[in-house]
């Protein structure tokens, strides 16, 4: 790639923030030599993984590659058998550190929630999974990065053993060998007793006047004491040194000679153990070699893809689309280097209707910072970097891009702004071809302006022809015509507000952009005939076509301004649509709930009134059974006809009541009815009284009923049923009206559920239902095992199992009764 354009377009200062993000030396060093590519699979292999590393940030957090050292020259030196040194030693157990956070922090079944501890488990899962059509696995089964992360190997025994023997760069642990545990033992008695006999000398009355100072010292490895020059002859010992005064000698008493010369002894065999140490661990970290460049390459490889991503982060990057056809479609761009919350967004297309992009515009207005977004967008996005544009922009791969922006000129070689912009321009036509993205800068600007534009436009032709894709700014009013006249050229400005004198930084594609000179002159104070007098001096032809920019931009604006409105309008109609669609839902719900409410209030009121007629039936036939009298069934049967009226006062079906009321005279003895307050069938066996309530046979029950709670069946007169005089019978023909064939015990308890099945098997069986269904639902399974634990204890069960397909499978029961 053109250095120059590098330089020009300051992808340098990307690079710059992009090594700042990486955190280990190898990272940096690829960051630092990141280079924009020219093959498309490789660009967007390398976008796919700032995309899926960004997208691991977004959803764990950040990896951190602090510790990651270069290893590679001690992975040489083990290679050929020597034996490393402390710091080397660390940092490799410091890598596999990184390894271990790496490891965890890319694992899908548990990483960085903890739910795997287990650094060194690698999954054994071979999944059948799809590839999309960029490559990546579908249904968010991998990404491009679990290869990397699948490769390091934390090798944590290897790990551990170093730090248990390595303390730090200065420290060995006493437990690193049996052998080491013990020299040091030996030297701290040594020491001991060699403080011990120097204590007793120093504390003894004879010494006392002898010695500068009571305390113990040491010279040259050795336990000494600091003895007055003039009692030298009066202590036996060495002399190892003296003080800078010469009044105070330091000697090492003849009573712990011996003892000093152990301790040296000591310690050049804790030195010797030491060495062995290192080589015992040097020696178990060159089984790992391999394993140990391999985490080197992926980590760096993954620091440098974080590093990307991080980037991304920073401005909200979005990974673009690339294309090898020249089509450039960058959706709301913003130039990485300026303020985020400053820059104006710009939208650019070209490449694919035309090829030449020519923008015009004052001073200031943003041609410039358009021309570099551009470029700038080109070398990143081929670099594997993000840009910060929308989602869904496109870029295109160019093998070369050239730039020339800005003011190049040279003193030491006597060339003017002209020359030298002229002699990089006669560089770019030489080099340029179809493959190539030419940016140029007010081109041909520093001349006479009717040659400079004449000029320029032949460049821009030459350019066009050789299907060259290229964006040029200028000031020239021919090269507006020339875009408007010639195929495969494009006009475009920069937005200028000429009532504030500011631009607004919109590139407009398609609108070529005015001077504005007249109208910032006037708007500054330049007198009126000044300006009248100017416009006398220009072309007829100048003045038209300025004229006629002047009246396109109006009614450019007219429209845009008539758009905003019909996007306002379109607006509010989609939120008053919207506001009116969730009233009806919301009616729609309250009515649900209201008529759910009800339906809940009616079943638990009829549920009542069910249960209460069932046990003074079982309380009747109790009586019955006992021989009771008829005054106390009658108590029964009056309490029934107080709880029915209850429950007629309390509950409503079929509306407001009037509808089909009968009248006295509507009903006679031997009518089916239903009894609405209660949901059964019955016979009526007696005129209304004076009340208007009527007798209504319902099975084996007899109760006065209103007739506002009865409807009248049309259907034939149904006899009342021959009952059989046993309790039992009777308790059968009530349970066959009301009883399910099955029952939903999803969402309870075991204890809740229990009882309540029991209660409905005994219904169901008095019912003589030959098979129910318990619905129990899959769950954990601990409901289904009390309900068939209890099943297996039941005399009056025949036999159970669970459901086959259709019939609900795992989640329900079948069972079946005894005859």
């Amino acid at each position: 790639m053109n250095e120059k354009a590098l330089r020009i377009l300051e992808y340098n200062k990307i690079i710059d923030k992009l090594t700042e993000l990486a955190g280990s030396p190898m990272g940096k060093e690829l960051c630092k030599n990141l280079q924009p590519s020219t093959d498309l699979g490789t660009i967007n292999q390398m976008q796919t993984q700032t995309s899926d590393a960004l997208s691991r940030i977004y959803a764990k957090g950040s990896l951190s590659f602090s510790g990651l050292k270069d290893i590679r020259g001690s992975l040489l030196r083990l290679n050929v058998g020597s034996t490393l040194n402390i710091p080397e030693l660390l940092s490799i157990a410091s890598l596999l550190d990184v390894a271990l956070r790496a490891k965890s922090y890319g694992r899908r079944d548990g990483g960085m929630d903890g739910r795997s501890n287990d650094p060194d488990r690698h999954s054994s899962r071979t999944d059948d999974r799809s590839s999309g059509p960029d490559g990546r696995d579908s249904d968010n089964q991998g990404d491009s990065l679990e290869s990397l992360f699948a490769v390091i190997e934390p090798l944590s025994p290897l790990n551990h053993e170093i730090r248990r023997c390595i303390l730090s760069e200065e420290d060995i642990a006493d437990d690193a060998s049996p052998a080491l545990k013990a020299v040091r033992r030996n030297i701290r008695l040594t020491n001991d007793r060699i403080r011990s006999q120097l204590n007793t000398m120093v504390n003894s009355p004879s010494m006392a006047t002898k010695l500068q100072d009571n305390i113990i010292t040491m010279r040259g490895g050795r336990y000494c004491l600091p003895v007055k020059a003039e009692y030298r002859s009066q202590v036996q010992g060495m002399i190892h040194d003296q003080s800078s005064s010469g009044s105070t000698l330091f000697i090492e008493p003849m009573a712990v000679v011996k003892l000093n010369n152990d301790l040296r002894e000591l310690e050049i065999q804790e030195k010797e153990e030491i060495e062995k140490v290192l080589a015992q661990l040097s020696a178990q970290a060159a089984q790992y070699t391999d394993a140990l460049e391999s985490n080197i390459s992926a980590l760096t490889a993954l620091d440098f893809i974080f590093a990307r991503a991080a980037l991304s982060r920073t401005y909200n990057g979005t990974q673009p689309r690339f294309n090898e056809k020249g089509f450039i479609q960058i959706k709301k761009a913003r130039h990485p280097l300026l303020d985020k919350k400053k820059v104006v967004p710009i939208d650019i297309t070209m490449g694919k209707d035309f090829k030449l992009l020519i923008i015009t515009g004052p001073n200031t207005g943003g041609k410039t910072v358009s021309l570099k977004t551009v470029g700038l967008f080109t070398l990143m996005g081929q670099a594997g970097l993000h840009i910060p544009a929308f989602d869904d922009s496109q870029l295109a791969v160019f093998e070369n891009v050239f730039a020339d922006i800005g003011d190049e000129q040279s003193i030491e070689q006597s060339l003017s702004t002209f020359s030298s912009h002229m002699t990089n321009i006669i560089k770019i036509l030489d080099a340029s071809n179809y493959k190539s993205l030419v940016l140029l800068d007010e081109l041909c600007a520093g001349t006479d302006p009717t040659e400079g534009a004449a000029l320029a436009i032949s460049i821009l032709k030459n350019l066009l022809k050789r299907d060259v894709t290229t964006m040029a700014t200028t000031h020239y009013s021919e090269l507006k015509v020339f875009a408007l006249s010639q195929e495969g050229a494009c006009n475009a400005c920069c937005e200028f507000d000429v009532a504030t004198l500011s631009p607004t930084y919109r590139l407009l594609i398609g609108v070529p952009g005015k001077s504005n000179a007249f109208a910032i002159s006037k708007k500054l104070g330049l007198p009126e005939y000044i300006i009248n007098d100017a416009r006398k001096n220009m072309d007829a032809a100048d003045q038209d076509f300025e004229d006629l920019l002047s009246d396109l931009e109006t009614s450019r604006k007219t429209i845009e301004n008539e758009r905003e409105e019909i996007e306002s309008y379109k607006a509010q109609v989609a939120a008053l649509k919207d506001r009116l669609e969730t009233k009806q839902e919301n009616l729609a719900q309250q009515k649900e709930r209201i008529l759910r409410e009800a339906r809940e209030q009616a079943q638990k009121i009829l549920q009542d009134a069910k249960d209460f007629a069932d046990q003074t039936i079982r309380d009747m036939n109790k009586l019955a059974a006992g021989g009771g009298n008829a005054k106390a069934m009658e108590a029964k049967r009056s309490a029934v006809r107080e709880k029915l009226g209850k429950v007629s006062s309390g509950l409503t079906l079929g509306g407001t009541g009037k509808k089909n009321r009968l009248k006295p005279g509507d009903i006679k003895p031997g009518d089916s009815v239903m009894v609405r307050s209660m949901g059964i069938k019955g016979i009526v066996s007696s005129l209304p009284d004076s009340k208007g309530n009527v007798q209504v046979q319902m099975g084996i029950l007899k109760s006065r009923v209103a007739l506002s709670d009865l409807e009248l069946l049309d259907e034939e007169v149904i006899q009342t049923p021959i009952l059989k005089k046993t309790g039992a019978g009777k308790i059968k023909m009530s349970k066959s009206a009301t009883v399910s064939t099955s029952i939903n015990l999803i969402g309870k308890t075991v204890d809740e559920a229990i009882p309540e099945m029991e209660k409905y098997l005994d219904d169901a069986y008095l019912a003589h239902l030959s098979q129910i269904t318990i619905i129990h639902g899959r769950g954990t399974g601990a409901l289904r095992n009390a309900v068939h634990q209890r099943l297996r204890k039941m005399k009056n069960i025949k036999s159970f199992r669970l459901g086959t397909f259709g019939e609900g499978e795992t989640g329900v029961t079948i069972v079946e009764f005894k005859d």
